[in-house]
């Protein structure tokens, strides 16, 4: 993608959206880090149907580990994966309440070291939480990112840093979420619906998908 296209590519996601969001429920901070770290190869609509049943009972670290394992398995087994994720939870609640006084950390490096939060974990949280212009990269934004040739990349990290460099500071902080909801509801990986998107004009991806 021509650098000149990528403002008007993004002011067009923006008119369209002035405020975009994750499609994840939650209420705090803590409820966010749950919802991500549950939604690891799981769709945003079975995390929420889980944590519709589980953040009314348990919805800070200490809520979670008076569950017990096997409570909270109960909680998100509709969810893949829920027993490693179920796993990961406890051990990261028993950290955020003996090295955090049961808050969320506010940096890379202590979201990182809990069990189950990669990169991408951390950096939703920093951005969807604190309002950092953090890039978390998923395959939706990977897929995006390559196809439209605005960030071209052979790993989500080469994604990320493309972003970060490509984009105009002014829609950093809210690109993650244009970019997601791109991917997940016009640029589908099987067929993209060229015909229906906003920002066809500035993409590089040939040729444009007719419309059925």
């Amino acid at each position: 993608m021509k650098k000149s296209n990528i403002a008007p590519f993004f002011a067009t996601l923006k008119a369209a959206n002035p405020q975009p969001n994750t499609e994840l429920e939650y209420t705090s901070v803590f409820e966010l880090l749950t919802a991500v770290l549950l939604s690891a190869q799981a769709t945003d609509v079975g995390v929420n149907k889980a944590t519709r049943r589980l953040f009314p009972v348990a919805n800070t670290p200490q809520a979670v580990l008076d569950l017990g394992l096997e409570g909270l398995e109960d909680y998100i087994k509709t969810i893949g994966l829920y027993r490693s994720k179920a796993k990961h939870l406890m051990q990261t609640c028993r950290i955020l309440v003996q090295q955090h006084g049961g808050q969320v950390p506010r940096t890379r490096e202590a979201l990182e070291a809990l069990p189950g939060v990669g990169r991408k974990t951390a950096n939703v949280v920093l951005n969807v939480a604190f309002g950092q212009p953090t890039m978390a990269v998923d395959t939706h934004i990977f897929r995006v990112g390559n196809r439209t040739g605005l960030a071209p990349g052979k790993t989500p990290l080469e994604v990320e840093k493309q972003l970060l460099a490509r984009v105009p500071a002014e829609y950093l902080v809210d690109a993650h979420h244009w970019l997601i909801l791109l991917g997940r509801y016009v640029c589908q990986a099987r067929k993209p619906r060229c015909w229906q998107c906003v920002v066809a004009p500035y993409c590089d991806f040939a040729p444009k998908t007719p419309a059925p």
